[in-house]
């Protein structure tokens, strides 16, 4: 009653009510079996309604046709012409985006609403709709596209592909995509990927292409010469390099759906394409060991199944995504050229891997994490996806997974971090101690002089205080001297500097006649205003770092060795580690556990001599 009311405000009011009633099931339910949506598909009919009475009308009735309840097969032509509002160019907004939305859902409803929406609807009046500012609107016009796109024949698909083309419309929804929201970003790269990759059956034999397939790869002696047996044994052997499980019979193959003969497509593409390229990764996979060469058909299968499922090619387009690929509207035959790239990416990436057959579903992963991987960054060109893809190579993957899995195992999460800060300072005091405490104990050196690679040993050590170094020549066989044996010794407030490798007096004095290695184990240090300097080889590079790192601690200096920052990171990893335990209502006691006494006997252990006699 009060929809059918003379009172425009009270039919308003009513209808804005309904609209936002009708997403409940149960009330649709009623007021469909009360005949209330005719009601509504009359007022629409009549269309004498004002722009806001017009918008609610059609909302309620969207809402509720939305339910499933009531077949969009039922609406009349008559209906269908007046909801084309988007064939009028002076119309409120609100009222096109609902227009929109209900002749989408009619067009994929049925193919005989497809018909009657194509003609009542203008291709140019609706294209015009992606050049407005309202993105809602724009949204809706894309998805409608896209309706028409899927129910369409055939021969109607391709109607719309010539008229599409002939507007250039790629480029345009590019400027128009450029920076907004993701549904109608994800709608637009949906549409395009149904656009591009749904073209007409290519007549050539499937048979052909394969043979085109393998001439192209190989420098086959004439045929016709040969016998039939012959030539089957010929084209099964060079199937078999090309890469293909079923040499006898490749099509086989290519039964696997998706991708079915998208891959056969994507094969012929790179081989008269890049004919060199495709070539030169035949021929050189054909003449390594088996076991090391890279499957060609077989991978080129597999990747064209990987870029199916990336770019979402086959499935259904979606409103409510969020991947975006800005690549799509750079590039002609988008998919057969990131094929071209990444068909050359699995070969390259089978090499760094140094893969065996084996190996090939491993390859694939990578393959495949490294093509998401640069899709992610968003390239613009396929100039820059072929770069970007390249410089991804598999150490670099590597890297990429291990940061991951700190970041995973909250290594590397903020406040982690914050707690690694805290503990520093403690920990290295722990090292620097431990430092002092080397140098306290002391270690054996050699000399070196101009005359001898060898010669006398000395020994130098700290004393206790930490205020003297104590240094003095010993025999080979002594093992760890007293501070009184050793008859030098050099106040630490004495020293001056600490020196290492080619700086070293030493090292100066026979410059270009040291090693590599012995510069790398070199230091010095300075005493008595720079005048005088006690020179030291380490024995080994530990040596080096533990003796660098000491003096440094006497100095008042950070502690810079390789040696130190490995231990520092040691220590905090098994540090966070402890504190990162769920130790809740665990009691942990004061002192160690007691070392149990070792068993009367040790019957229980297995006497393997007895096997092997």
């Amino acid at each position: 009653f009060l929809l059918s009311s003379s009172d425009s405000g009270v039919r308003c009011d009513s209808l804005k009510q309904l609209a936002s009633v009708s997403t409940d099931v149960t009330f649709a339910q009623e007021f469909i079996s009360r005949d209330g949506h005719l009601l509504l598909v009359k007022i629409v009919e009549d269309s004498n309604e004002v722009p806001l009475i017009m918008t609610h009308t059609l909302t309620g009735f969207m809402e509720l046709m939305d339910h499933g309840i009531v077949s969009w097969e039922n609406l009349s032509a008559e209906f269908i012409k007046k909801v084309s509002f988007v064939n009028a160019k002076a119309m409120d907004a609100s009222i096109q985006q609902v227009s929109l939305a209900i002749l989408e859902s009619m067009v994929l409803s049925s193919s005989s609403l497809f018909q009657l929406v194509k003609q009542e609807v203008t291709m140019e009046r609706l294209l015009s709709h992606l050049q407005v500012t309202n993105q809602q609107i724009q949204t809706k016009a894309m998805a409608l596209l896209m309706a028409l796109l899927q129910t369409a024949g055939d021969a109607d698909r391709q109607e719309l592909f010539v008229f599409l083309a002939k507007k250039n419309l790629r480029q345009y929804i590019y400027k128009v995509n450029h920076c907004v929201h993701p549904p109608l970003n994800s709608l637009s790269h949906c549409f395009f990927v149904f656009l591009w990759y749904c073209p007409p059956p290519i007549p050539q034999d499937q048979r052909e292409i394969l043979h085109n397939l393998r001439q192209a790869a190989f420098e086959t002696e004439s045929e016709n010469s040969l016998s039939n047996e012959r030539r089957r044994s010929l084209c099964a052997k060079e199937f078999k390099k090309l890469g293909f499980s079923n040499n006898s019979n490749p099509g086989q193959d290519l039964l696997r759906t998706p991708p079915g003969l998208l891959a056969l497509d994507t094969m012929s593409y790179f081989a008269s394409r890049y004919p060199d390229a495709y070539s030169r990764f035949v021929l050189e996979n054909s003449s390594r060991e088996d076991k090391h060469e890279c499957p060609f058909a077989r991978g080129s299968i597999q990747l064209t199944l990987i870029l199916c499922e990336i770019l979402r090619i086959g499935e259904p387009p979606s409103e409510t995504g969020s991947n975006y690929h800005p690549i799509f509207f750079s590039q002609d035959r988008l998919l057969e050229e990131l094929f071209c790239v990444c068909i050359q990416l699995v070969n390259k990436t089978w090499k760094e891997m140094r893969a065996t057959q084996e190996d090939f579903d491993k390859v694939m992963q990578v393959v495949r994490e490294q093509i998401t991987r640069t899709l992610s960054s968003k390239p613009t060109s396929l100039e820059l996806f072929k770069n970007k893809v390249n410089a991804l190579n598999y150490s670099e993957i590597l890297k990429l997974r291990q940061t991951e899995r700190l970041h995973q195992e909250e290594t590397l999460a903020p406040p982690v971090l914050e707690l690694k800060e805290r503990l520093k300072p403690e920990l290295l005091e722990l090292i620097r101690q431990q430092r002092l405490n080397r140098l306290c104990q002391g270690t054996l050196f050699r000399k070196i002089s101009s005359r001898r690679r060898q010669d006398k040993l000395w020994y130098c050590r700290l004393s206790p205080n930490h205020k003297v170094l104590h240094f003095g020549d010993v025999e080979e066989e002594t093992e760890t001297p007293a501070i009184e044996g050793l008859q030098e010794k050099i106040p630490v407030a004495d020293i001056k500097a600490l020196l290492t490798g080619k700086d070293c007096p030493h090292m100066k004095e026979n410059k270009g006649k040291q090693t590599k290695e012995v510069l790398d184990l070199a230091f010095s240090i300075t005493y008595d205003v720079e005048e005088y300097s006690l020179n030291f080889i380490a024995s080994s590079r530990i040596d080096f770092c533990l003796w660098t790192d000491g003096l440094s601690v006497l100095l008042g200096r950070d502690m810079s060795s390789e040696c130190m920052r490995s231990e520092l990171e040691i220590l905090l990893s098994m540090e966070i580690k402890l504190r990162l335990l769920d130790l809740e209502n665990v009691p942990i006691p004061d002192n160690a556990p007691p070392v149990p006494k070792p068993p009367s006997n040790y019957n229980f252990c297995y006497d393997f001599s007895q096997t092997e006699q």
